[in-house]
């Protein structure tokens, strides 16, 4: 089973309350309260999102934590990789991955191609999605013909892959 940390989706909840009320400070102790988890779970991922670039952060009596842009362009797959790191199915399928079967496996340029599509399902999954209290309604086909390995080199997803597939 694919699956993410509690943390992540504790990121995403946290995320989500703080974009439903993206004009004011939002401080660790009142955002446990609001969603309901231990409070050093949330400052744990405040500091996480806060380094990866999606929070600010500001000390004192009025500080506390605000988006570092706009709700609708943070995606799932930012708040997904301030948490667990690159986005890959399999070690090869990202640009670090190393893998001593990569040659003569078969499969890597599929998976890199199944790690495209779930990166890009992702990215069209927005922070402003995650916080409306609707849910998302998704494709019924996802456009995985129309995610081709050219694509990936296009988006400094270098994989050295041979292109007659």
């Amino acid at each position: 089973m694919l699956k993410l940390s509690k943390l992540t989706d504790y990121a995403a909840v946290v995320m989500a309350q703080i974009a439903r009320h993206p004009e004011q400070s939002h401080a660790a102790t009142e955002l446990a309260e609001k969603v309901r988890l231990p409070r050093p779970t949330v400052s744990k991922t405040l500091k996480m999102l806060a380094r990866a670039g999606l929070l600010t952060s500001q000390r004192g009596v009025q500080g506390g934590y605000q988006l570092a842009r706009s709700a609708s362009r943070i995606s799932a797959s930012d708040i997904i990789a301030a948490i667990e790191g690159p986005i890959a199915m399999t070690e090869c399928s990202h640009a670090d991955g190393e893998c001593e079967l990569f040659n003569s496996c078969g499969v890597a340029s599929n998976w890199q191609r199944v790690s495209l599509a779930v990166g890009t399902l992702l990215d069209s999954v927005t922070l402003a999605h995650l916080a409306q209290s609707n849910p998302i309604k998704l494709p019924v086909q996802l456009p995985i013909q129309s995610v081709t390995l050219a694509e990936a080199v296009e988006v400094e997803h270098p994989f050295e892959v041979e292109k007659d597939y």
